[in-house]
């Protein structure tokens, strides 16, 4: 079959792009097609339990919209993120916000309190509020049940704030779990520690796999999508094991595989683990997902509307 040359029209739809980036080859622009296709595939397939995996600064980096819109749409089942990606979450829920184009040094912005995620910014003043929001909301949980799995936690929190954008208040209403297996290596996992220094509130972690394991055992099909890797990758992959892997899984990661790092490792190999089943449909596109996920679910949403 013959590659044909990608041809961009005046006005063309994204999927219109899309689907020139899937005749035009096998690299890069065909697996950004491929990825998308099998998107569409299983956001619309009522059989498949979906997967979002979410590593790396998504909220920080423009997400969070995008993210809250596929569960309030019905198109994610089970989220699995880092402790981050909540924190950022909640601070724009606090009032907070990210912000661009500072061209002060990293020494300067310490000096102005301000921090640096790539190119992305942040105030000190809002983490200030941050903090004083989740201590209150710490304190109310803890009065109600001082002993919860990580799932549980992050459910009350949804369920204790108000705010139509928020990823957590959202999933909480959809009745979308979020499981968050590193929740301590980040701000709110810092802030819940400091809570217990003098009060009682425990965090079941391995609680989190009763749930998990009756979701994929209930599951006639999993599908996961993957942004970025590690532990929230893994994690997705790995509870997957008891059923012999996912069905499907997408895979968008600026990660090399050269290290054997698992964020890095193609998708291919989780085959020899068993946590994708042989026959399953694998796509891994290279990239900054902040580009390529929005074009992804653009392109697929386009297509479930034709």
């Amino acid at each position: 079959m013959k590659i044909n040359h990608m041809k961009i029209d005046p006005g063309m739809t994204t999927l219109q792009l899309i689907e020139q980036m899937g005749k035009s080859g096998v690299l890069g622009a065909g697996r950004m097609y491929r990825a998308t296709e099998l998107l569409a595939e299983v956001i619309s397939d009522e059989e498949t339990t979906v997967f979002l995996s979410i590593a790396g600064p998504m909220v920080p980096g423009g997400l969070r919209k995008i993210i809250r819109d596929l569960i309030a749409d019905g198109h994610v089942d089970v989220v699995i993120t880092s402790g981050a990606n909540l924190t950022h979450d909640l601070l724009e829920t606090f009032g907070g916000s990210h912000y661009r184009e500072h061209d002060e040094t990293d020494e300067e912005l310490c000096q102005m309190g301000m921090g640096r995620i790539g190119d992305v910014y942040t105030k000190a003043q809002d983490f200030e509020v941050f903090e004083k929001k989740i201590s209150t909301l710490l304190e109310e949980i803890a009065q109600k049940n001082n002993q919860l799995n990580i799932r549980e936690f992050i459910t009350e929190i949804g369920n204790s704030i108000q705010d139509p954008e928020s990823i957590i208040c959202t999933a909480a209403e959809k009745n979308v779990p979020i499981y968050a297996p590193g929740i301590i290596d980040s701000m709110l996992g810092l802030q819940l520690w400091m809570f217990t220094q003098e009060n009682q509130l425990t965090l079941d972690a391995p609680g989190d796999m009763h749930e998990l394991s009756d979701i994929v055992y209930s599951s006639k099909k999993v599908a996961t999508v993957i942004l970025g890797g590690g532990l929230p990758k893994h994690y997705a992959l790995a509870s997957n094991i008891l059923t012999g892997g996912v069905d499907a899984a997408i895979q968008v990661t600026l990660d090399r595989s050269e290290a054997g790092s698992l964020g890095g490792a193609p998708l291919e190999e989780a085959k020899s683990w068993a946590k994708a089943k042989c026959g399953s449909k694998l796509v891994t596109v290279i990239g900054d997902a902040t580009i390529i996920f929005p074009l992804m679910v653009a392109g697929a949403r386009e297509k479930l509307d034709k």
